[in-house]
């Protein structure tokens, strides 16, 4: 069964110039629940702007994306954001963590805009993650690798549907890449969460069976050019 269904997405930015550059076209993808893919592709060529269209936090210029049986295009905005908070989990590059707050409090924050309060369950994912006795450590006392795996348990502690990972090892050395990947992939197994992952680095896409070629989902060659079907 499909979790997430692409149709005809177009996604265009106005330049400076004022011209109204495609970035995005990509006529059909979709993922099976449970299914783990690495979209690989080069810095700059609309992976992040992908991910940001399926998980609503960008409208598309048309085309529809659904997950878990909505259509985003129906929702207003309110509506795409309770379904992001619910159903979707994001990794990102850079962590985002909230500065003022402890690991713990970082992960119970993002049940409480799903309006749990399931506590036993942020514990279990700090434990997962091998940081239960930092708990109460803020990011900055904590390595590049330890923020990322905190990130990691933030992204899943709504037990979301789709999971969503942008880059999420280009800071991290190669120890704590592995480590990071595997942790990712089988606490989205062991939560049910499918996963996309999108990456450049060739060791970050040699561990999925799955990958996929970004160059040949987006039709847009280079920006402000569209490529003619698929040549």
């Amino acid at each position: 069964m499909s979790l997430l269904i692409v149709q005809d997405l177009k996604k265009s930015f106005r330049s400076p110039s004022g011209n109204l550059d495609p970035v995005l076209y990509v006529p059909e993808f979709s993922l099976q629940q449970y299914e783990q893919v690495a979209l690989r592709g080069a810095s700059g060529s609309g992976k992040t702007t992908f991910l940001h269209l399926l998980a609503g936090v960008l409208p598309a210029d048309s085309g529809t994306v659904s997950v878990d049986g909505t259509s985003l295009h129906l929702l207003t905005e309110s509506q795409r954001d309770q379904l992001r908070v619910g159903k979707i989990g994001y990794v990102f590059q850079s962590f985002n963590l909230l500065n003022g707050f402890t690991c713990l409090e970082n992960i119970t924050l993002a049940m409480n805009l799903n309006g749990s309060s399931d506590v036993d369950r942020a514990k279990s994912l700090l434990s997962d993650v091998g940081l239960w006795e930092r708990k109460n450590h803020y990011p900055h006392q904590l390595s590049i690798g330890q923020q990322q795996r905190v990130a990691i348990a933030r992204a899943l502690v709504n037990q979301p549907k789709l999971v969503l990972a942008d880059e999420p090892t280009g800071n991290l050395d190669p120890f704590n890449t592995d480590r990071s990947l595997i942790l990712l992939r089988k606490l989205c197994q062991q939560w049910g969460s499918s996963l996309i992952l999108v990456s450049h680095d060739d060791r970050v896409m040699e561990q999925f069976e799955s990958q996929v070629e970004w160059e040949k989902l987006n039709e847009v060659a280079t920006k402000g050019e569209l490529l003619d079907g698929d040549n």
